[in-house]
Parts: structure tokens; C-alpha cells; sequence
């Protein structure tokens, strides 16, 4: 089964931002992705962290994201139907923040079978996550000055 680690970076919120993710197809092989943008939100580079993993794998019957973001984890296993539902506006009758990604990570979940969202604490060892925090970071760096 195929796991994909995403993490996304940012150097001031907003600020300069980079996201990372790390593809283990689980033989043996992995792939790397990343990139960034000169100004954007840590929220926004952990959505395109994930985007980019889900629409990089091809279609699976099962695939599983790590992530370190509750946000990206708890926005896409819990409140996103509401969201939608409520035609893209929060309970509290507000828009959604970076609706353009969700919209993306929406749309990038519909390609996959079944997503398996795991959530692990960031900057704690974990092997995967690290390697996707060093990619998000490696990504940002084009755009610090």
C-alpha cells in the first residue's frame, strides 16, 4: 500500500512558504515533491502538500497521507460535507478559508478508493514526517530573503 508524508513550511504567517511530501510505494521505491510560493499561509502549504501527493499517486484502491496538520486531517474527514452542504460557508455562516484548496483537495480525493488520513505530531522524530518537513523547507528557500 502506498503512503504519502506531507508537511508544509512557512517563515512568518504569511510569509514565504514551501510544502513537501514523500511518496513510500511500499517496494522499496520513493519519490519526493515539493515546492513553494513567495507569499502564503502555513495552512495553505500543508493543503498543497496533500493536493500535490494525492494527485501525484496514480489512482489507488487504498492509499494512506500522514500529516501533521489537524487542520488538513480534521478539515477532510470532518467537516468538508458540511462545508459543502452549506455551499462552501463554516457553521457560523462564514466562507471558508483557502477555499480554492479545498476544493483542489476535494477534487484530488475523489481520483482514490479509500484515503487512510493519519495524524502524527510534527517535529517529534517521526521519519516520514521529517523528511516532508525538510522538503517543505527546501522549498520555501527560493523565496526567503
Amino acid at each position: 500500500m502506498i503512503t504519502a508524508y506531507t508537511d508544509g513550511a512557512c517563515s512568518g504567517n504569511p510569509g514565504p512558504g514551501g510544502w513537501g511530501a514523500v511518496i513510500d510505494y511500499g517496494d522499496g521505491r520513493s519519490e519526493e515533491l515539493s515546492g513553494g510560493e513567495a507569499a502564503t499561509t502555513n495552512n495553505r502549504m500543508e493543503l498543497q502538500a496533500a493536493i500535490a501527493a494525492l494527485e501525484h499517486v496514480p489512482p489507488q484502491p487504498q492509499l494512506t497521507i500522514v500529516t501533521d496538520s489537524v487542520y488538513v486531517k480534521d478539515g477532510i474527514t470532518q467537516w468538508i460535507a458540511n462545508w459543502k452542504k452549506r455551499g462552501w460557508r463554516t457553521a457560523a455562516n462564514k466562507p471558508v478559508k483557502n477555499i480554492d484548496l479545498w476544493q483542489a483537495l476535494d477534487s484530488a480525493t475523489s481520483r482514490h478508493q479509500k484515503i487512510n488520513w493519519q495524524w502524527v505530531k510534527g517535529h517529534a522524530g517521526h521519519a516520514g514526517n521529517e523528511q516532508a518537513d525538510a522538503l517543505a523547507r527546501a522549498g520555501m528557500t527560493p523565496y526567503l530573503r
